[in-house]
This record gives structure tokens, sequence and C-alpha cells, in this order.
């Protein structure tokens, strides 16, 4: 039941700014304690990353530099999309830019 929690919240969290896939990996360690399906699906998204991280070691600076700056673009859209959609809190200040 744990696992499925953390799971359901880490799904819920992933297009927010945060460790959103951290926290469904989690979810699925507790679950891989008791189903053998979790710990098939944890293991392919071991092979997944992996692969990712090694081809990414592979490729120039220019590559890695741009997936970062790809990656920052993307979580500051999200972030940018949240307040848009739920609102600015009370607690910003006034003086951010494009948020007021």
């Amino acid at each position: 039941m744990v696992g499925a929690v953390v799971v359901a919240f880490g799904i819920v969290t992933i297009p927010l700014p945060g460790p959103g896939w951290l926290t469904v990996i989690a979810g699925l360690f507790v679950l891989a304690t008791e189903f053998a399906w979790a710990e098939r699906l944890l293991e392919y998204t071991r092979r997944k990353v992996a692969g990712w991280t090694e081809w990414l070691g592979r490729q120039s600076v220019l590559v890695r530099l741009g997936v970062a700056v790809l990656t920052a673009a993307f979580v500051y859209a999200v972030l940018l999309v949240t307040l848009h959609v739920t609102g600015v809190p009370h607690w910003v200040p006034g003086w951010v830019p494009l948020w007021h």
C-alpha cells in the first residue's frame, strides 16, 4: 500500500519541478520487495537510466550543454505554466518578472 501511494504521488508530481521521477522510483523500490512485476519494472528503469547516462557521457561538451539547457528551459516552462494555472503564491515578491 505504501509503495502504491508513493508511486501515485510521484506520478502526480512528475510535471512539477522537483523529484517526481525519483519519488516514482522510490515507490517502485518499496513495491519490488513484494511484487515481481515491480522488480522487473525497476530493473528495466535501471537499464534505461544507465543507458542514457552512458550515452550522454560519450557526447561532446556541446551536446551535454544543450541537454542541460533544454532541461532547464523545460523546468522553467513547467514552473511558469504551473504558476499561471494555480496562481502566484502570496510570498513571491512583487519584483519577480513575468509572474504578476
